[in-house]
């Protein structure tokens, strides 16, 4: 697509910084990062934290807003669930889907998965399909297995005209949040394969994939140097605006 941006920098906060804690983080990241030209930095906070974003954000278009998750039905008696049209209304243009903790802790599976996505873009936002093996797959040769899944499963589900909707992450579920990171080797032997399998699913071969997995200061630019590493979603190390401005300005 005409508006795919490398690097691209994404912040998941997962279940961190409230309201004020954003509008305290965003003021100061703002002051420590400049517009990048030829970069995009964008923001997924939890649901209680959009407002806020977007209140501390006004002067800075140039950090986009997303949401981690939304359900895959439009409206209903889903009670706790937020849907694609309010993340919308709410003023995102991203969303998450198949974030690893997402199936692991809510058991979202691939169907619920492709769902998503294709609710994702039919409310006109930009879906991050979040793929990765567990450290058990990844010993038992896996990799390949389990990547080939998850994106056939959402692929297969999509009409073609909407495959250039999509942007990918590859995570290492064993190195989410456990200090453990994957070598810029690792990362680019995982990338091809994720390549491989959306080239063999009809989908953009020149598609962004995203790294994420203990990403810090001191292996972004390791990590962005790596063949087929078009950027980086960043967990724990986002949540300090030092640190993730940091991040922002590797790969320089």
């Amino acid at each position: 697509m005409q508006d795919d941006v490398r690097p691209m920098f994404a912040a998941n906060w997962k279940m961190h910084l409230g309201p004020e804690e954003t509008a305290s983080f965003v003021q100061r990241f703002a002051d420590l990062h400049e517009v990048r030209q030829g970069a995009r930095v964008v923001f997924f906070p939890p649901y209680l934290s959009v407002g806020a974003f977007l209140a501390s954000s006004r002067s800075r278009p140039d950090l986009e807003l997303g949401v981690q998750d939304v359900h895959q039905e439009t409206a209903g008696a889903h009670t706790g669930a937020v849907s694609a049209p309010m993340a919308k209304q709410a003023g995102a243009r991203w969303a998450l889907a198949g974030h690893s903790e997402r199936r692991r802790e809510f058991g979202d599976d691939d169907v619920a998965v492709a769902a998503k996505v294709a609710r994702i873009i039919d409310e006109g936002l930009r879906p991050v399909l979040c793929v990765g093996e567990t450290l058990e797959e990844r010993e038992a040769g896996e990799l390949e297995v389990v990547l080939s899944r998850q994106i056939e499963a959402v692929l297969s589900s999509l009409a073609a005209d909407r495959l250039p909707s999509l942007t990918y992450a590859y995570e290492p579920v064993w190195a989410i949040g456990t200090g453990r990171t994957a070598s810029p080797d690792d990362a680019a032997q995982a990338h091809a394969v994720v390549r491989q399998e959306i080239r063999r699913c009809g989908g953009r071969t020149d598609a962004v994939i995203l790294y994420g997995g203990s990403v810090k200061p001191g292996n972004i630019d390791a990590l962005l140097a790596a063949p087929g590493v078009d950027g980086v979603l960043v967990g724990g190390a986002s949540l300090d605006p030092e640190s993730f401005a940091a991040i922002c300005a590797g790969g320089v």
